[in-house]
């Protein structure tokens, strides 16, 4: 089950190469799903998601509400998020010692996983620009990452439970200025510009998910492959994060949690390759698709 957010901000569901609009595919089948909006159906669960995705195959055989992928502009799945977007740092043994090699830190792994978040305002979707800012930052660095949506919310969450809360995964490029985190000693604002987030195309429900070390995360910079890993290199793997953040903190339908990036971000080369304008970023990840923005 693949579902996406519409040019107009309604729900849609990707089938094979077909997108259907949900909102009017019950409208002319007189079957409204309750759901408008992808963080509705992420908030409504499961069951509220097969009935979407039957509707989506029953307008789809009758070519009812539905258009090819190639035409649909998606935004962001959520593009105004709830509250901010959960990061987590140095999640990849490599990525790690890269970034320990550039700053002169320690090169062992994290004992525990490293949260930091984004602001809301940081969200686009495919194929929007990405803003230099060159007035504030000249080393803006790209991260592709895989992103967890929070389904049924909870905290004091059990790790062999954790799966249960998920709904589904996207991507997201958690783009950076190394420069602001270096001088402000703390990573907020250096990940939080407007248009550091961008995300998408879709968000894929965990069912059709392959199991973690089947599912591959790659990044190419302007055709040039520069991250390639399995989801099995996580330090910190996912019911692990979920168990974590839940101790005491209550999580929320729609929380965004992106899992950390693999080796081969723009600081770690020597010199490092920071995006210019002009630059297009090409993220992909098993099952989600490709998420692609230029740099403006």
């Amino acid at each position: 089950m693949k579902f996406l957010t519409l040019e107009d901000g309604l729900l849609g569901v990707l089938l094979e190469t077909k997108v259907i609009d949900v909102t009017e595919a019950g409208r002319v089948l007189g079957a409204a799903p309750g759901v408008q909006t992808l963080a509705q159906l992420v908030e409504a669960g499961d069951e509220t998601a097969q009935v979407v995705w039957q509707l989506a195959k029953h307008a789809a055989a009758q070519g009812i509400a539905c258009r090819d992928y190639a035409e649909v502009r998606p935004m962001a799945p959520i593009p105004q998020p709830r509250r901010n977007l959960i990061c987590l740092g140095k999640n990849y043994r490599e990525h790690a010692k890269e970034m320990a090699r550039k700053m002169g830190t320690s090169m062992e792994s994290p004992s525990h996983p490293i949260f930091f978040t984004k602001a809301t305002t940081s969200v686009i979707g495919p194929n929007d620009p990405i803003p230099r800012h060159s007035g504030i930052t000249t080393k803006v660095d790209y991260e592709a990452e895989l992103a967890i949506i929070i389904g049924r919310g909870g905290s004091g969450i059990p790790r062999e439970r954790a799966m249960e809360h998920v709904f589904g995964y996207t991507i997201l490029n958690d783009v950076s200025a190394r420069d602001l985190q270096k001088d402000h000693q703390q990573w907020f604002l250096g990940k939080s510009l407007d248009g550091f987030a961008p995300m998408g195309p879709i968000v894929a429900h965990r069912c059709i998910m392959p199991a973690p070390h089947d599912i591959t995360i790659s990044c190419w910079v302007n055709g040039e492959l520069r991250q390639h890993a399995t989801l099995a290199e996580l330090i910190f793997d996912i019911p692990t994060i979920i168990a974590t953040l839940s101790a005491g903190m209550t999580l929320l339908p729609g929380d965004i949690i992106a899992t950390g990036t693999p080796a081969g971000v723009g600081m770690g080369f020597e010199p490092a390759r920071y995006l210019q304008p002009g630059d297009e970023v090409v993220m992909e990840i098993t099952g989600v698709g490709r998420l692609r923005n230029p740099v403006a």
